[in-house]
C-alpha cells in the first residue's frame, strides 16, 4: 500500500536497512578495539534503544574475511544448550563431550588464520550467573584476539556488581550504555530512513513529527514504529503527508497508552 502509493520500490523504516547511529557507531569502533587483546565488553541499555542493532552489524562482519562472528540469542538455556548454540553459530558439529574442546580449537583455529573472533550473547541480563561463571572460564582458554560482547538490559550491571560476581566483573575491559535519544536525534533518524528509500523530509509534516519525538521518549523501536503506523494510515485515507491527525489514530491504541491512562479509562 505504502510502496504503490509514494511510487517507492523499498518501504521506509524496514529493519533491513537499519545503520548505525553515532553512539552506536562508536561503540562498535571499540569492540574492534578491544577484540585485538582478548577483550570482555558489557553493553547495557532500556529495551529499545538500538542494542538489537548493534548486535546485527556485529553480525555483519562475519561477511568480512578478517572476523569471525558467533552469537547467542537464546540465553534461557542451561550451560550446556548455550554452548551448543554458539558451536552451530561456528558451524561445527561436535558430541556433548567434546563441545568446549572443539570450540577452543576453532577459534584457534580462527586465529592462526589471523581472524579476530567476536562471541556475542545477547539478553545476558536472562542468564544465570553461574553459568556466566562457566562461560567466563570456556572464554578464558579462547586465543587473545577474542572479544565477548555481552548485550542486556541494566539489571545486568547490578547482578556483575555483587560480590560474588567480582570474579568476572573484574575481568570487564570495555562497557557502555546505549542512551536513550534526544529529538535531534530522532528526527536525524527519521530524516535518514526516508533518505533511504528516496522519500523527503517533508512527507511528515512538522506538527507530526514532534508528537512523534515526544511520544517515542528517545525510544528508537518506538519511534520506528509509530512512524511505520502513522505512514500506514496516512496511505489508508491515499495521503502522501502524514499529520498530526494521522499520527494520533495510532496513539489512541492501547499498546501506545500508558498503564495508569488505561487504569483511568477502565474506571471511567
Amino acid at each position: 500500500m505504502i510502496k504503490a502509493l509514494l511510487g517507492i520500490t523499498q518501504e521506509p523504516f524496514s529493519r533491513q536497512v537499519s545503520s548505525l547511529l553515532p553512539q552506536q557507531q562508536s561503540m562498535m569502533d571499540m569492540i574492534k578495539v578491544h577484540a585485538s587483546q582478548g577483550g570482555f565488553s558489557v553493553i547495557v541499555g532500556e529495551p529499545g534503544v538500538g542494542k538489537s542493532v548493534l548486535r546485527e552489524h556485529i553480525e555483519k562482519l562475519n561477511q568480512e574475511r578478517e572476523f569471525v562472528v558467533a552469537s547467542c540469542t537464546r540465553t534461557l538455556h542451561t550451560y550446556t544448550q548455550i554452548i551448543r548454540q554458539l558451536a552451530e553459530s561456528f558451524k561445527i558439529e561436535p558430541s556433548e563431550k567434546q563441545l568446549e574442546k572443539e570450540l577452543i580449537q576453532t577459534a584457534f583455529h580462527h586465529a592462526r588464520d589471523r581472524k579476530t573472533v567476536f562471541t556475542v550473547i545477547d539478553e545476558a541480563h536472562l542468564l544465570d550467573m553461574s553459568v556466566l561463571k562457566k562461560l567466563r572460564l570456556l572464554f578464558d582458554r579462547f586465543p587473545k584476539n577474542h572479544n565477548l560482547i555481552l548485550l542486556g538490559q541494566r539489571d545486568l550491571f547490578y547482578f556483575l556488581s555483587m560480590t560474588v560476581n567480582r570474579d568476572v566483573k573484574s575481568r570487564i575491559t570495555y562497557s557502555q550504555t546505549l542512551l536513550p535519544l534526544n529529538d535531534n536525534d530522532l528526527k536525524g533518524f527519521i530524516v535518514n530512513e526516508l533518505a533511504k528509500v528516496k522519500l523527503g523530509a517533508n512527507c511528515y509534516n512538522e506538527d507530526a513529527t514532534e508528537l512523534i519525538c515526544r511520544s517515542a521518549q528517545g525510544n528508537l523501536r518506538l519511534c520506528r514504529n509509530l512512524c511505520y503506523a502513522s505512514l500506514l494510515e496516512a496511505a489508508r485515507e491515499g495521503k502522501k503527508i502524514v499529520s498530526l491527525t494521522h499520527v494520533n489514530n495510532v496513539l489512541i491504541q492501547p499498546h501506545w497508552r500508558s498503564h495508569e491512562e488505561l487504569i483511568k479509562q477502565q474506571a471511567q
